[in-house]
């Protein structure tokens, strides 16, 4: 059943597809019809789709300039990550674009400790910031979108997903970002510079794509908020843990909402049903660069937020584990000067051994796409 504020013209007619995706939703924005869908209301991990979420907030904060020094425990997190090393200086903005464009979890989590001291405010706040937009079947456990161990239990649904895109693609400044098939810009202390690509391979498969946000994680599967506008039609797509090649999908279901035309059910049998979920090695040209550069717009709104602000610093869950997992492992920081910080002393070889240990039981996974 559609949702009263999801419901559109003529809902009786909702095409029927099987479609290996467990749940979506098809909307055309300026008409507000919902073109197809399949189980809005189920709950499911949406992975890092949740970064859609804490990337608003941060535009939102009236604070894209700062300048967020990197904390050790951001650096800590399981791929994907940008690798920002502890003390490196980099702006707002710029650890927004990563998180959108590249999917950095890294990026994610120094955003929340930046914003609110720790991830456990952050987090309080997100989930009071998701009801704002009527997010009322969602529960998010960080700032990324794990979805394991001390995360369990991040779940969205594709009626709330879409709540949420519809909300953040508003902001002229997200829509900037969200659109980017790379994010480049500067360690403000070292003058690094990081070179990130997208995840998001609609960008250059389909010509009347305009964002917004890839996600993956073993639980999760493929999911994939897309927008796509051609001529007077503006269509949004929200898919959750796709069986099959989610780019022929969404270029499918895209095409067929701009025509008028029948969905193809055979073409979910000729689709490549494992798309990859890596991302090719970046190259890039000097002028490539410049093109896809975004600085912030004079435009963002400087409204500071109240929820956001006055947050004491503390050690939440995340800090808690994060550090012992990491304990007796010297992590080089960033000093003023630009110039590494070597540990303070070596690891005796018993706690290497013992940190060792401990990584071994920790199981690696591809967190996002």
């Amino acid at each position: 059943m559609i949702p009263t504020s999801l419901r559109g013209e003529n809902v009786e007619n909702i095409p029927s597809i099987q479609v290996p995706i467990d749940s979506y939703i098809l909307k055309d924005r300026i008409t507000s019809r919902v073109l197809m869908e399949k189980d809005l209301d189920r709950p499911v991990s949406p992975a890092s789709l949740t970064k859609i979420l804490t990337s608003i907030m941060a535009i939102e904060s009236g604070r894209l300039d700062d300048d967020v020094v990197i904390p050790v425990e951001a650096t800590l997190v399981e791929p994907s990550k940008a690798g920002f090393r502890p003390g490196e200086r980099v702006k707002l903005y710029d650890l927004v674009k990563a998180a959108m464009v590249s999917s950095s979890n890294d990026a994610a989590f120094a955003i929340a400790i930046h914003l609110a001291g720790n991830v456990d405010n952050f987090v309080a706040i997100m989930n009071r910031k998701a009801r704002v937009i009527g997010m009322n079947s969602s529960r998010f456990t960080n700032p990324a979108g794990f979805d394991k161990g001390i995360y369990a239990g991040n779940s969205s649904t594709a009626s709330d997903l879409m709540k949420l895109a519809e909300y953040a693609i508003r902001n002229p400044f997200f829509n900037s970002i969200a659109k980017l098939e790379y994010a480049i810009f500067n360690e403000q202390t070292t003058h690094k510079q990081y070179c990130l690509r997208t995840h998001n391979k609609l960008l250059e498969k389909y010509p009347y794509t305009v964002g917004i946000k890839t996600g993956f994680t073993a639980r999760a599967g493929k999911c994939l908020i897309a927008r796509a506008i051609k001529e007077n039609r503006d269509i949004l797509l929200v898919m959750l843990n796709a069986k099959t090649d989610r780019w022929g999908v969404a270029e499918e279901m895209f095409d067929n909402a701009f025509t008028g035309g029948p969905m193809n059910p055979a073409l979910f049998a000729s689709l490549n049903r494992f798309d990859t979920v890596s991302t090719p090695p970046l190259t890039y040209t000097t002028a490539r660069a410049e093109k896809h550069r975004v600085r912030l717009s004079k435009n963002v709104s400087a409204k500071s937020s109240r929820m956001l602000s006055g947050r004491k610093k503390g050690t939440s869950r995340h800090e808690t584990l994060a550090l012992k997992r990491h304990s007796g492992r010297p992590v080089a920081a960033i000093s003023k000067n630009g110039k590494r910080i070597a540990p303070a002393a070596t690891a005796s070889r018993k706690q290497r051994n013992s940190t060792l240990a401990i990584n071994k039981n920790v199981k690696k996974s591809k967190n996002d796409t």
